[in-house]
Parts: structure tokens; sequence; C-alpha cells
């Protein structure tokens, strides 16, 4: 069994170990399903540089279509990371999204899924980083899996050292606002790896599209973790 699989039959076998990420009323609150691609042409209008510009559009789209959450972009070709120097310092640009990004106001709680340990943290303060970022471990039956939370508050960070354990459905943190997260309107950047490769505090959570195929051997899609009712996702 790979690890992909190995992951899905954990959840499917221990549903009650699995805890929300994100508090939601299931059946009640609605998720706005965002998309960054270039072939969404309402993108046209927004200067993601801009401050007032970005967040503008978050809060209206979510506010149109009557959401309480925003939601998406796991292996999503984005045209926004075009604001920043961060993505375009190869001869391939990184547009390739490698999480699910939940948006939310800022100081929205933020949940462990699992039982797990802190692996590391820092504040990756550059502009369009992650801010305020923390890696979790997992070990579900023998199979290790990280995950990662940014663009959080820096006073998520208050406490923490390497080992300390974690419970599922443990407060672990809230999300930061633009002045703290790396620049972006309020939200949760969420990602699960496998191997960290050596990394800590950090993880690319942007790629090259034409490493889509390696990438995700790496890195699974969260949703299998979120488990968010598909009827609850607008679009």
């Amino acid at each position: 069994m790979n690890r992909m699989s190995q992951l899905a039959y954990y959840v499917g076998a221990n549903p009650s170990a699995v805890s929300k990420v994100v508090e939601f009323n299931e059946g009640i609150d609605k998720f706005f399903c965002f998309d960054f691609t270039a072939d969404n042409k309402d993108l046209d209008t927004v200067d993601f540089g801009d401050q007032a510009s970005f967040t503008h559009y978050i809060d209206h789209t979510l506010q149109k279509h009557d959401c309480r959450f925003g939601i998406g972009g796991y292996m999503e070709h984005r045209a926004i990371y075009k604001r920043s120097a961060l993505f375009n310092t190869e001869e391939e640009p990184r547009r390739l999204h490698l999480g699910i990004d939940f948006w939310a106001p800022a100081g929205t709680a933020v949940y462990s899924p699992l039982d797990g340990k802190v692996h590391s943290f820092a504040d990756n303060n550059h502009f369009g980083d992650y801010g305020p970022t923390i890696i979790l471990e997992h070990c579900l039956d023998g199979l290790t899996v990280y995950s990662l939370y940014g663009h959080l508050s820096r006073k998520s960070l208050d406490g923490l050292h390497q080992g300390k354990t974690i419970s599922s459905g443990q407060k672990i943190a809230t999300l930061g606002e633009w002045a703290e997260n790396g620049s972006w309107p309020p939200h949760l950047h969420f990602q699960l790896m496998f191997d960290m490769q050596g990394m800590a505090g950090d993880f690319p959570g942007v790629g090259r599209f034409s490493e889509k195929e390696i990438q995700q051997q790496n890195i699974p899609d969260p949703a299998i973790i979120l488990q968010i009712p598909q009827a609850t996702i607008m679009r």
C-alpha cells in the first residue's frame, strides 16, 4: 500500500481521531471555492500587490455568495504569484499551489486535526511568504505525515518548542493580519507532506508546474484530512 492509500485508509478507519482544522457548523456554514487561475477574468481588476484591493476581492466574493469561508487551491496553477519576487527567482516561475487555503478573518482559531508533536516553527517574514509558520509531525499507525500551517499570528509561536505534544482538536494558532502574515488577506495555508526533505520551519507551498507529478507523490491532497462536505462548497 503506498503512502497516499495508507493515509486514506487511516482516516477512514479512525474517524474519531481526525478533528477540524478550522471550526465550522456542518450543514450550515458554506465555503466558496476561489479560482486564482488565469481562466478567472474577475482577477483582471484586482491589484494583488495592494492590500485594500486584494482584501476587498476576497471579502466581496464571500459576501456575494453568502459564504462564511473561502477555500481551495490544491495543485492549482495560479496567476496571483506575480505579486512577489519570491516566486519569480528561477527560470520557470513557481505558480503551482501545493496546499489548501482557508480564507477567514484574522484571529480565527486553528486546530490540529491529528495527535502529534511540534516538528518546527519559524516566522518566514518576507513579502508574499508564510509569515509565522508551524509544522507538526504525526505518526499514524507507522505512517509519518507532517502538517504545515502558514500565515498565522506572531503570538501563535509563543510557548512552542520542538517536540511539544499536540492533541487532535487542540488549538494551536490563530490567523494573522496582513502586517504579520506575509502580506496576505487573512487565511490559513494548510499543507501535508510525507517527507520534510531536511527542512524545518518552512517548506515550499508553491512549486513549478512542470514538477506537478513529483510534488503530488510527497504532498497529498489535504482534503483527505479536512473532509468538508462537497454540498457546502460553492463555486
